[in-house]
């Protein structure tokens, strides 16, 4: 299945979005509404229980496409919608009520770096490049990589990579929390694709929801806020079937058979 400059399989429930503009897989605004209709797909199938986000060829994203900017040159009001519309898809990733696994498969730079860190969690090649180099360019990311990267890793190291435009490779993103870990580029996907079909076909839909909108409310509404909204997802799933059929399951010995409902 083929939208603007992305590319989606899905198996074993678990759906493959491929960014795929060669050479290097610009963020483009065709890029971003494609990948937007991307997700409105896998939302929409209740077949799709996970999503792996990924690079065709060499590059995961190498950034944001820079003869777009061109056209906001002395245009404040249009770039600042640029950024706008790159935060809004970003947000909603997420925001996602379904996994998103980002599998950094090479150079992840400015807007690509920014769309790995709204994923859920990120898988990076030990040798892939990740950075954000828009103070190169007397710029400052726009899409969510001021707030992101500080959170995802600190204040300090966030400022540190932010103003000296510096590139890290998957193992140093790995040493400061910025990916889960660093794989060697071979056996990458292979990796992802366990852990995407592990969630996929051994997890409830419901339980896994419910942890993400827990998770994700909390960072975003503080942790006080978290613990009651925690509480209360707590309180639903015990109505749920799956969570009678996880505990038969675990009293009876066996594996469970959850429907997702």
């Amino acid at each position: 299945m083929e939208f603007t400059n992305v590319k989606l399989e899905v198996e074993n429930r678990v759906a493959y979005i491929s960014i795929d503009v060669p050479p290097a897989n610009t963020l483009s605004s065709d890029t971003l509404s494609g990948l937007g209709e991307a997700f409105d797909y896998v939302e929409g199938n209740s077949d799709v229980k996970v999503i792996v986000v990924t690079g065709a060829g060499k590059f995961f994203v190498a950034g944001a496409d820079i003869k777009e900017f061109t056209n906001a040159f002395d245009n404040a009001e249009v770039a600042e919608q640029m950024a706008r519309t790159g935060q809004k898809l970003l947000d909603r990733i997420e925001g996602f009520s379904k996994p998103v696994i980002a599998a950094v498969n090479g150079a992840a730079l400015g807007g690509g770096l920014e769309l790995a860190m709204a994923c859920h969690m990120r898988y990076a090649a030990e040798d892939a490049k990740l950075g954000l180099p828009e103070l190169n360019l007397g710029l400052i990311p726009g899409f969510g990589g001021t707030q992101r990267l500080a959170r995802l890793t600190n204040q300090a190291k966030a400022l540190e990579l932010i103003l000296t435009s510096q590139f890290i490779d998957g193992k140093e993103a790995e040493r400061i929390g910025l990916v889960n870990r660093a794989i060697p580029l071979a056996s990458l996907m292979d990796e992802v694709k366990n852990i995407a079909e592990l969630i996929a076909l051994q997890k409830s839909a419901v339980s896994v929801s419910a942890t993400l909108k827990a998770v994700t409310y909390g960072l975003r509404e503080g942790q006080g806020n978290g613990m009651e909204k925690e509480a209360v997802l707590f309180g639903e799933l015990f109505t749920s079937d799956d969570m009678k059929e996880g505990v038969n399951a675990f009293i009876e010995k066996r594996k469970a058979q959850f429907t997702d409902k």
